[in-house]
């Protein structure tokens, strides 16, 4: 019986041994693999931090994956990395690498000979690499989206003959973003000449995930550069622009004159101009260039140039387009076009001759001196834009015109987005709202026919922007 006991003792010591050491080695590996895991934050913190200084310093795409290569290479003790960058052939290509890479390929017998120059040589040979994202582990780890880790008996390794290029170790990780795959960051052969481990897998596709990040977050900031930098051109634009318009309108005795213009865009294609030609007589020029942006306005600041060149001579609406004609075919490209209205206001003759290149009609709003009230035309005329044709084709088309212009009278050239603003069911304001419209304030002075107008724009439309370029300016005889 003592003898059982003792026996009972001996094995519930040695279970409790057995135990206790079992609990041991468990907390040993799990001690291990927690300071592992500690490691690997380090590392790819570190990583985070490489990529956060390296945008910080608005490094280029080039310059942003060298920095990616070189920091693998510092956190994962490699010998040797490279960013395969997918392009839009479904290829992959090298776009950067660090230390002695391997190719991907096997080299010719006559770049082998060349090896010379070792590091130097290859990466400029790596750096031409380019192959379908269906070969090697680079494309098999681009095509799963999966960390593949190699050692150098993989046969689907290229072993090349310079010892120097001999894969041992090898890890290719997918640089994605929201499931879309970038490229392929390969590390290759460790410092200390050993397997790469799980741990180092972990580290690499975790460094590949930041550099996902990085990448997509340094295309999306020189977006943003250069989206301000669009806008910095295109408020100079703007500003140039604005001054080529008349600063203020001049004072005419017998006359009261306003103008408005609102570009439906940062830079507009429209363009005024009141020129004054002597004591009794002065231009207003109306124009509008088809299409919008920079280009409408480059085209816009050469027509207005030719204008008032032209204009400051002193000869007939007619003539004057006819000058502008010659002196802007060639310089609008075909896609493009000048409509313009030119009138010369004479207030010794009581009259206004104008001529018209494709432009829209004006407004003459008369009063009616037998019956009283008023009433509005637009008086037609022909000629084609200015820029399309050449001078044989375009004179013989060009239309002059002569209006009477007495007291109380109303003149108005606009461009074509006062008449064509729509309201929500599609319907435009049409001539025939203009005219309501002048008529209705024609006792008021230009400046409130103006601001009537305009209010029954925004009235009618539902809106305060245009979708097109708006220009008017209006001559009240008083």
């Amino acid at each position: 019986m003592v003898w059982f006991i003792v026996l009972s003792l001996l094995q519930l010591t040695v279970f409790a041994g057995w135990l206790y050491f079992r609990e041991l080695k468990r907390s040993s590996e799990y001690l291990e693999r927690a300071q592992l895991a500690q490691q690997e934050k380090l590392i790819v913190a570190d990583f985070m931090h490489e990529m956060v200084k390296a945008l910080g310093e608005g490094l280029s795409e080039s310059e942003l994956f060298q920095r990616i290569v070189h920091a693998s290479v510092a956190s994962t003790g490699a010998l040797s990395a490279c960013v395969f960058k997918k392009t839009e052939g479904d290829t992959l290509k090298s776009v950067a690498v660090e230390g002695l890479f391997p190719p991907h390929r096997p080299l010719s017998d006559h770049v082998s000979s060349q090896i010379a120059t070792r590091a130097k040589f290859l990466e400029n040979v790596l750096r031409s690499e380019e192959f379908p994202v269906s070969e090697g582990i680079a494309g098999e780890a681009f095509r799963t989206k999966q960390t593949i880790r190699i050692t150098g008996d993989d046969p689907r390794v290229v072993q090349h003959g310079d010892p120097a290029l001999k894969v041992t170790a090898a890890i290719c990780a997918p640089i994605v973003f929201r499931d879309e795959v970038l490229g392929v960051l390969s590390v290759c052969n460790s410092s200390d000449g050993d397997a790469f481990t799980a741990t180092d897998e972990s580290v690499v596709q975790s460094l590949a995930e930041q550099a996902g990040l990085a990448i997509k977050y340094n295309t999306f900031l020189g977006l943003l550069m250069e989206r301000k930098q669009i806008d910095v051109d295109l408020a100079l634009a703007r500003n140039i622009q604005m001054m080529l318009l008349p600063q203020s309108l001049p004072e005419v005795e017998g006359v009261d004159i306003d103008s408005r213009y609102v570009s439906s865009h940062t830079i507009g294609g429209d363009l005024y101009d009141v020129i004054p030609l002597g004591d009794k007589r002065f231009g207003v020029a109306v124009a509008d260039v088809s299409g919008k942006g920079i280009p409408a306005s480059i085209i816009m600041a050469i027509c207005r140039t030719n204008l008032h060149r032209v204009a400051q001579s002193g000869q007939s609406p007619a003539s004057v387009l006819s000058e502008v004609n010659r002196a802007m075919t060639g310089e609008v490209k075909q896609d493009m076009y000048v409509t313009v209205l030119y009138a010369v206001v004479d207030l010794e003759r009581d009259e206004i001759i104008y001529a018209r290149a494709g432009h829209e009609r004006p407004l003459l709003c008369s009063v009616d001196r037998v019956r009283g009230g008023s009433s509005a035309s637009y008086p037609d005329s022909n000629g084609f834009p200015v820029g399309m044709m050449e001078q044989d084709i375009f004179d013989p088309f060009l239309d002059e015109k002569t209006l009477p212009f007495r007291r109380g009278d109303i003149f108005m050239a606009f461009t074509d987005g006062v008449i064509e603003t729509s309201n929500a069911t599609g319907k435009e304001f049409s001539t025939a709202r203009l005219a309501d419209s002048v008529k209705a304030s024609r006792s008021k002075d230009a400046k409130g026919i103006n601001d009537v107008l305009l209010g029954s724009l925004e009235s009618f439309s539902g809106k305060s922007t245009y979708d097109d370029d708006l220009t008017l300016v209006t001559i009240k005889r008083v």
